[in-house]
């Protein structure tokens, strides 16, 4: 009876490690300097590359925001190996790679990573979008983001688990 309750106790165990999500891990191999930050009243820009009656423009930016806003500027160094851990941003984020190269692991759908090389931007819409930004190079991956956050609002938000399709 007692090697029964053992064995049990034993498989609840493996069976609760098993189905139970991965907790995320923090930022490692990552380093954050904040280059700028702008407070913004409202915004609401729209505006186009040419004004006038030519219909084969294609080119409009539309950006509105009821609120003030905070705009950094953010320069983040990845060493090889290094990663951002999971997260998310109130707002969205537009990250150019200065140099060396990216991938960028996407919480939504099937987990896919998307790699990005130097001159290369990526969109982040922000607003609980989960992501994770991994270096894996063999040389240091810097990027400049963009970020446009509610005033006095956290830049970044960690995510408390791992994405369950993104065990990797």
């Amino acid at each position: 009876m007692t090697n029964y309750r053992t064995l049990l106790a034993a498989g609840a165990v493996i069976a609760a490690c098993l189905t139970a999500p991965a907790l995320a891990t923090p930022a490692s191999g990552l380093s954050t300097e904040n280059l700028a930050k702008g407070v913004y009243g409202p915004i609401n820009i729209n505006a186009s590359g040419d004004r006038s009656t030519d219909k084969d423009d294609n080119w409009d930016v539309k950006l509105m925001t009821k609120d003030e806003s905070d705009v950094y500027n953010v320069r983040n160094t990845f060493a090889p190996g290094g990663h951002s851990g999971w997260h998310t941003h109130p707002g969205p984020s537009l990250i150019t790679v200065t140099s060396g190269q990216i991938t960028v692991y996407d919480g939504d759908g099937l987990c896919q990573p998307t790699v990005y090389s130097a001159s290369d931007g990526s969109l982040d819409l922000g607003s609980g979008h989960a992501h994770l930004i991994k270096n894996e190079g063999s040389v240091p991956a810097v990027t400049v983001v963009t970020q446009i956050v509610p005033h006095d609002a956290a830049r970044r938000i960690d995510i408390p688990t791992v994405p369950n399709n993104c065990n990797f």
